[in-house]
């Protein structure tokens, strides 16, 4: 049997990588395998884990998912802070989807703020070129 491999990129079967995040048994380490973590659970259509990981500031009071959109590709790029002894980071990335009706991408800078119940996602600029 070959391990579905995680969404997220890192080669490491899902059950490996972003998936302990998403069932609560562990917490990201950082701001970009928060960052990760989120995009892992786009693509396998974890509503909760969504949720969970999103600031409450800034939570929306629902979350639907799009059935037909199929998120394939993460590419990361430039990170700030974010780290295991910082409080707040950004990451940037690119994130590549697939639909009935086409294919295209998403590009972001994401911010993330690490307290109590560790890293969350805040809010993040959207490249709207894209």
């Amino acid at each position: 049997m070959n391990p579905t491999r995680c969404p997220c990129g890192s080669g490491l079967p899902l059950a490996e990588c972003c998936e302990p995040l998403h069932r609560g048994e562990r917490t990201a380490g950082t701001a970009e395998q928060l960052m990760r973590s989120r995009f892992s659970a786009f693509a396998v259509g974890d509503v909760a884990y969504l949720r969970r990981s999103w600031h409450p500031s800034t939570r929306p009071a629902d979350l639907a998912l799009d059935d037909d959109v199929r998120w394939y590709r993460l590419d990361v790029g430039a990170t700030t802070g974010g780290g295991v002894f910082d409080s707040a980071g950004t990451v940037e990335f690119e994130a590549f989807w697939r639909s009935p009706d086409g294919r295209g991408s998403v590009r972001e800078v994401s911010r993330f703020v690490r307290g109590a119940d560790g890293w969350q996602y805040v809010d993040g600029d959207v490249d709207p070129t894209r």
